[in-house]
């Protein structure tokens, strides 16, 4: 049997368990935007900690930083440990989010922005910048599964392919029982990524005669990417700032993460959720830093460093059986982010654009459907997105930097944040200048290329942000009943640890 096909029929099993898991699913689900978009924030702690990890880990790890590691070093591990860092923050907003969602009943992120600020315009402003911007970042996954699968196969499956499946299956799982089939096939999906990963790299330190040869032979051979930056100048300070910087705001910014805040059942589940993912995460992220090296010293001198993955999964030395399941783990990895970002686009569209803005009169079974049919419609502009960038570059190109470049445009609605539950004087005029200024910013630096004093787009773009949230906010009204009585309330529950 050629490898093409068994490509594809370890891709056939995975959809088929993944159906069976979305379609139980869909037996518990009940009617509403909060029992589709949430779960009717009644997700225990063990699946809410997988469907975190799944959300968050994805095409990005195995194939997008390996491939960082293998062309820059060890500043790829302290890159990436700059978001399990970031989530420090999740301490402070985790508990907030919970208790404000179960109180007014927000569905989003930006629900809860507009109803903090008191503005429609806030809760949408916030929800284009998110449109926006996770259509890059969806783009990216799409394309890590295209060269998975391209690579693999040796060719015998066009990236495209790859793209239009993983946009499909994204598409189903996310229309079948909205976040409770996510949650359950995310689940599935982390244990098949966590248990392929460590066995793959198992086998590879094996290969390289174990953990002691692996390092000394790694030292040797490519001393210059064991330090920062390395001799190729690959990681100066503004290259490291500049990914890094979305990444450690990462679990405020980007709303399909965010918004998972909303679903733990309890005080315990919530913990739970955070804990777990902490651990996944470490693990992961060193697994990948590894691959990455290991990739480096078996076939050095790739053009694209993104094929790493694929290639190394091609090579003799991994069994073909485990290289299938290590496949349908990145693969997995890939599709629960993406079902993610859509789920949340659809709501953000559904509750912040449609009934925000354009039909405030609609009811909850209208503004579901509405969420329901945006589902298709956002894969398939990612898809369009995906089938530009990987025909223009000729896929010269790295997924972790096209990843961290779409999260930096989200990076935009962090003051807001911030400023909701620990500035009284934050108003929605300084709000919305603050997102849209600190967008444009980012999207016109990303768009020439310019970098002013070598400083990312990134950085330019929350350096106009937060001036200009703090100097409007100053000068215009907040709605000081409602921010009182929003930031007494959350105040008041974490002060006396009456969280239900």
């Amino acid at each position: 049997m050629s490898t093409t096909t068994l490509a594809w029929l370890a891709v056939g099993i995975y959809v088929v368990l993944g159906f069976f898991i979305a379609l139980a699913a869909r037996k518990q689900v009940g009617a509403g935007m909060s029992e589709f978009f949430l779960a009717d924030r009644r997700v225990g702690g063990f699946v809410a900690s997988l469907t975190y990890s799944a959300t968050t880990y994805s095409a990005f790890m195995l194939v997008g930083l390996a491939g960082l590691s293998y062309t820059g070093g060890v500043g790829a591990l302290g890159f990436e440990l700059t978001y399990l860092c970031g989530l420090f923050l999740a301490v402070f907003f985790l508990p907030r989010f919970w208790l404000a969602g179960r109180h007014y009943g927000y569905i989003t992120p930006m629900d809860m922005l507009a109803d903090r600020y008191q503005s429609k315009v806030v809760g949408a402003a916030a929800a284009v910048l998110a449109l926006i911007f996770l259509v890059p970042y969806s783009a990216a996954q799409l394309l890590g599964i295209g060269l998975l699968l391209n690579g693999l196969s040796g060719g015998g499956i066009p990236v495209m392919s790859g793209i239009l499946v993983a946009a499909l299956i994204a598409i189903a799982w996310s229309r079948i029982a909205g976040l409770r089939s996510i949650a359950w096939t995310d689940a599935f999906q982390a244990v098949v990524m966590i248990l392929s990963a460590s066995a793959l790299l198992g086998v590879l330190v094996s290969q390289l005669g174990g953990l002691g040869t692996f390092f000394a032979r790694f030292e040797s051979e490519f001393p210059d990417l064991l330090t920062v930056p390395t001799g190729s100048g690959a990681w100066g300070i503004n290259m490291f700032i500049g990914l890094a910087l979305p990444w450690f705001f990462f679990c405020l910014s980007n709303p399909q993460v965010s918004q998972r805040f909303f679903i733990p059942k309890s005080v315990k589940a919530m913990k739970q959720m955070l804990g777990g993912f902490l651990i996944f995460g470490f693990i992961y992220t060193l697994i990948a830093v590894m691959w990455g090296f290991g990739a480096k010293l078996l076939v050095p001198g790739l053009e694209n460093a993104d094929m790493a993955t694929p290639t190394m999964l091609a090579m003799p030395f991994v069994p073909r059986a485990l290289a299938l399941v290590a496949m349908i783990g990145i693969v997995a990895a890939a599709v629960s982010t993406i079902d993610s970002i859509l789920l949340t686009l659809s709501s953000v569209w559904a509750r912040d654009i449609y009934r925000g803005v354009i039909n405030p009169q609609a009811n909850e079974g209208r503004e579901l459907k509405v969420g329901q049919w945006v589902i298709p419609i956002m894969a398939v502009i990612a898809v369009i997105f995906a089938w530009q960038v990987s025909t223009k570059s000729g896929l010269d190109f790295m997924i972790a930097p096209l990843s961290a470049a779409a999260s930096a445009g989200l990076l935009m609605v962090v003051p807001s944040i911030f400023g909701a539950f620990y500035w009284r004087r934050a108003s929605a005029a300084g709000s919305i200048a603050s997102i849209v200024g600190g967008a444009v910013v980012v999207l016109v630096l990303q768009v020439t290329g310019l970098k002013p004093l070598g400083w990312w787009p990134g950085v330019w773009g929350l350096i106009v942000c937060v001036v200009v949230f703090v100097v409007v906010s100053l000068v215009t009204r907040a709605p000081d009943d409602k921010a009182q009585e929003f930031m007494s309330y959350t105040a008041r529950k974490l002060k006396s640890g009456d969280y239900v």
